[in-house]
Protein backbone atom coordinates (compact mmCIF):
# COMPACT_ATOMS: atom_id res chain seq x y z
CA UNK A 1 0.00 0.00 0.00
CA UNK A 2 2.82 2.27 0.87
CA UNK A 3 4.61 1.60 -2.43
CA UNK A 4 1.77 2.08 -4.26
CA UNK A 5 0.19 5.52 -2.45
CA UNK A 6 4.43 6.71 -3.38
CA UNK A 7 3.44 5.83 -6.77
CA UNK A 8 0.58 7.62 -7.18
CA UNK A 9 1.99 10.28 -5.68
CA UNK A 10 5.42 10.84 -7.87
CA UNK A 11 2.87 10.15 -10.56
CA UNK A 12 0.55 13.07 -9.78
CA UNK A 13 3.71 14.84 -9.04
CA UNK A 14 5.12 14.38 -12.31
CA UNK A 15 1.50 15.01 -14.19
CA UNK A 16 1.04 18.76 -12.47
CA UNK A 17 4.65 19.56 -13.70
CA UNK A 18 4.00 18.50 -16.67
CA UNK A 19 0.85 20.66 -16.84
CA UNK A 20 2.95 23.84 -15.31
CA UNK A 21 5.85 23.78 -18.27
CA UNK A 22 6.40 25.63 -21.16
CA UNK A 23 5.87 23.08 -24.24
CA UNK A 24 6.73 23.23 -27.87
CA UNK A 25 3.61 24.35 -29.40
CA UNK A 26 2.37 26.01 -26.78
CA UNK A 27 0.73 29.51 -27.35
CA UNK A 28 1.41 32.01 -24.69
CA UNK A 29 -0.81 35.57 -25.03
CA UNK A 30 0.55 38.69 -22.21
CA UNK A 31 -1.15 41.94 -21.84
CA UNK A 32 -0.21 44.68 -19.80
CA UNK A 33 1.06 48.23 -19.46
CA UNK A 34 4.12 49.18 -21.03
CA UNK A 35 6.40 51.96 -20.84
CA UNK A 36 9.02 53.72 -23.31
CA UNK A 37 11.22 55.07 -22.03
CA UNK A 38 13.89 56.84 -24.71
CA UNK A 39 17.23 57.34 -23.61
CA UNK A 40 17.15 60.14 -26.25
CA UNK A 41 20.33 61.81 -27.88
CA UNK A 42 20.65 63.68 -30.75
CA UNK A 43 22.61 66.13 -33.47
CA UNK A 44 22.47 69.93 -32.94
CA UNK A 45 19.09 71.49 -34.67
CA UNK A 46 20.35 73.10 -37.82
CA UNK A 47 17.90 76.05 -38.56
CA UNK A 48 18.22 76.42 -42.61
CA UNK A 49 21.64 74.95 -43.32
CA UNK A 50 23.13 76.17 -39.77
CA UNK A 51 24.06 74.26 -37.07
CA UNK A 52 22.73 75.84 -33.94
CA UNK A 53 25.51 75.52 -30.84
CA UNK A 54 24.65 73.55 -27.62
CA UNK A 55 21.09 72.38 -29.27
CA UNK A 56 19.38 69.44 -29.02
CA UNK A 57 16.27 67.12 -29.12
CA UNK A 58 14.77 65.11 -26.55
CA UNK A 59 12.09 63.02 -26.02
CA UNK A 60 9.34 62.21 -23.35
CA UNK A 61 8.26 58.74 -22.15
CA UNK A 62 4.60 57.36 -22.19
CA UNK A 63 2.68 54.47 -20.62
CA UNK A 64 0.38 52.59 -23.09
CA UNK A 65 -1.12 49.01 -23.44
CA UNK A 66 1.16 46.01 -24.37
CA UNK A 67 0.51 42.69 -26.14
CA UNK A 68 2.75 40.22 -26.78
CA UNK A 69 2.08 36.24 -28.81
CA UNK A 70 4.95 33.54 -28.03
CA UNK A 71 4.66 30.96 -29.73
CA UNK A 72 6.70 28.34 -28.34
CA UNK A 73 9.07 26.25 -31.31
CA UNK A 74 10.64 24.10 -28.77
CA UNK A 75 10.37 23.60 -24.53
CA UNK A 76 13.32 26.47 -24.51
CA UNK A 77 12.57 28.13 -27.68
CA UNK A 78 9.56 31.13 -28.38
CA UNK A 79 9.08 32.98 -31.00
CA UNK A 80 7.56 35.98 -29.74
CA UNK A 81 5.82 39.35 -31.59
CA UNK A 82 5.33 42.32 -29.63
CA UNK A 83 2.11 44.61 -30.14
CA UNK A 84 0.66 47.61 -28.53
CA UNK A 85 -1.60 50.84 -28.58
CA UNK A 86 0.17 53.45 -30.17
CA UNK A 87 2.54 55.44 -27.59
CA UNK A 88 2.51 59.18 -27.78
CA UNK A 89 5.69 61.47 -27.54
CA UNK A 90 6.02 65.15 -26.47
CA UNK A 91 9.21 66.46 -28.35
CA UNK A 92 11.38 69.17 -26.56
CA UNK A 93 13.83 71.16 -27.91
CA UNK A 94 16.91 72.89 -26.18
CA UNK A 95 17.49 75.91 -28.38
CA UNK A 96 21.37 76.36 -26.97
CA UNK A 97 22.79 79.47 -28.47
CA UNK A 98 19.77 81.02 -30.28
CA UNK A 99 18.60 81.76 -26.71
CA UNK A 100 15.21 80.10 -26.58
CA UNK A 101 15.74 78.02 -23.80
CA UNK A 102 13.68 74.65 -24.02
CA UNK A 103 10.39 74.79 -25.65
CA UNK A 104 7.88 72.15 -26.39
CA UNK A 105 8.45 70.62 -30.48
CA UNK A 106 5.87 68.84 -31.06
CA UNK A 107 4.49 65.62 -30.49
CA UNK A 108 4.65 62.39 -32.64
CA UNK A 109 2.47 58.72 -32.09
CA UNK A 110 4.53 55.59 -32.84
CA UNK A 111 4.06 51.79 -32.85
CA UNK A 112 6.97 49.65 -32.24
CA UNK A 113 6.03 46.06 -33.56
CA UNK A 114 9.15 44.07 -32.60
CA UNK A 115 9.57 39.98 -33.25
CA UNK A 116 12.32 38.32 -31.28
CA UNK A 117 13.88 34.53 -30.60
CA UNK A 118 13.53 33.91 -26.96
CA UNK A 119 15.71 31.39 -25.07
CA UNK A 120 14.48 29.71 -22.02
CA UNK A 121 17.06 28.35 -20.11
CA UNK A 122 15.30 26.38 -16.85
CA UNK A 123 13.54 23.12 -17.02
CA UNK A 124 10.54 23.44 -18.70
CA UNK A 125 8.38 22.56 -15.36
CA UNK A 126 9.96 25.41 -13.23
CA UNK A 127 7.26 27.55 -11.81
CA UNK A 128 9.79 30.17 -12.80
CA UNK A 129 10.80 30.90 -16.30
CA UNK A 130 13.22 33.57 -17.19
CA UNK A 131 13.94 33.74 -20.66
CA UNK A 132 16.53 36.48 -22.81
CA UNK A 133 16.11 37.01 -26.11
CA UNK A 134 16.92 39.43 -29.20
CA UNK A 135 15.08 40.54 -32.75
CA UNK A 136 13.97 43.06 -34.97
CA UNK A 137 11.98 46.04 -34.70
CA UNK A 138 10.09 48.34 -36.88
CA UNK A 139 8.99 51.72 -35.51
CA UNK A 140 6.42 53.86 -37.82
CA UNK A 141 5.54 57.22 -36.98
CA UNK A 142 2.57 59.29 -37.14
CA UNK A 143 0.17 61.97 -36.46
CA UNK A 144 3.19 64.15 -36.10
CA UNK A 145 2.13 67.64 -34.62
CA UNK A 146 4.46 70.95 -34.32
CA UNK A 147 3.88 72.16 -30.75
CA UNK A 148 2.06 75.69 -30.77
CA UNK A 149 5.09 76.91 -28.24
CA UNK A 150 7.50 76.70 -31.58
CA UNK A 151 4.80 77.84 -33.85
CA UNK A 152 4.86 80.84 -32.05
CA UNK A 153 8.10 81.60 -32.50
CA UNK A 154 8.44 80.18 -36.23
CA UNK A 155 4.69 80.06 -37.84
CA UNK A 156 2.74 77.23 -38.38
CA UNK A 157 4.97 74.03 -39.59
CA UNK A 158 4.70 70.70 -40.06
CA UNK A 159 6.32 67.73 -38.89
CA UNK A 160 7.77 64.56 -40.16
CA UNK A 161 9.73 61.95 -38.58
CA UNK A 162 11.31 58.92 -40.53
CA UNK A 163 10.76 55.32 -39.53
CA UNK A 164 13.27 53.08 -37.82
CA UNK A 165 14.26 49.68 -38.27
CA UNK A 166 16.68 48.54 -35.40
CA UNK A 167 17.84 45.40 -33.30
CA UNK A 168 16.44 44.54 -29.91
CA UNK A 169 17.53 43.27 -26.91
CA UNK A 170 15.18 41.63 -23.87
CA UNK A 171 15.22 39.77 -20.61
CA UNK A 172 12.04 38.20 -19.06
CA UNK A 173 10.56 36.34 -16.52
CA UNK A 174 7.27 34.51 -16.15
CA UNK A 175 6.28 33.29 -12.65
CA UNK A 176 3.54 30.30 -13.50
CA UNK A 177 0.42 30.51 -10.94
CA UNK A 178 -1.41 27.91 -12.44
CA UNK A 179 -1.50 25.45 -15.44
CA UNK A 180 -2.47 28.31 -17.29
CA UNK A 181 -2.24 31.28 -15.90
CA UNK A 182 1.28 33.31 -15.47
CA UNK A 183 2.41 36.69 -13.73
CA UNK A 184 5.45 38.37 -16.20
CA UNK A 185 7.56 41.14 -15.97
CA UNK A 186 9.67 42.12 -19.44
CA UNK A 187 12.21 44.53 -20.70
CA UNK A 188 13.65 45.57 -23.69
CA UNK A 189 16.31 47.93 -25.34
CA UNK A 190 15.49 48.91 -28.96
CA UNK A 191 17.88 50.80 -31.29
CA UNK A 192 15.15 53.18 -32.89
CA UNK A 193 17.06 56.40 -34.86
CA UNK A 194 14.58 58.89 -37.28
CA UNK A 195 15.09 62.12 -38.98
CA UNK A 196 12.91 65.03 -37.63
CA UNK A 197 12.19 67.65 -39.72
CA UNK A 198 10.19 70.51 -39.09
CA UNK A 199 9.35 72.89 -42.16
CA UNK A 200 7.57 76.70 -41.87
CA UNK A 201 6.54 79.00 -44.22
CA UNK A 202 9.73 80.18 -44.07
CA UNK A 203 12.26 78.12 -41.98
CA UNK A 204 13.22 74.42 -41.95
CA UNK A 205 14.46 72.99 -38.63
CA UNK A 206 16.12 68.73 -39.19
CA UNK A 207 17.98 66.89 -36.67
CA UNK A 208 18.60 62.94 -36.30
CA UNK A 209 17.22 61.55 -32.93
CA UNK A 210 18.20 58.57 -31.45
CA UNK A 211 15.44 57.30 -29.08
CA UNK A 212 16.96 54.04 -27.99
CA UNK A 213 14.31 53.63 -25.10
CA UNK A 214 14.41 51.05 -22.99
CA UNK A 215 10.89 49.23 -23.06
CA UNK A 216 9.24 48.13 -19.22
CA UNK A 217 5.77 45.65 -19.27
CA UNK A 218 3.78 44.14 -16.52
CA UNK A 219 1.06 41.99 -17.45
CA UNK A 220 -1.07 38.20 -17.69
CA UNK A 221 -0.17 35.58 -19.49
CA UNK A 222 -2.10 32.96 -20.76
CA UNK A 223 -1.19 29.82 -22.02
CA UNK A 224 -3.24 28.08 -24.78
Amino acid sequence: MRLTALAVSLTLTFVSAQALAHQKGDLIIRGGIANVDPDASSSALVLDGTAIGRSEADVEDNFQLGLTFTYMLSDNLGLQVLASTPFKHEITADTGDLGLGTIDAGETKHLPPTVSLHYFPMRPDSRWQPYFGAGINYTTFFQEDVDSELEGVLGRGDLTLDDSIGLSLQAGLDYRINENLMINFDLWYVDIDTDAEFEFANNRIRTDVDIDPFVYMVSIGWRF
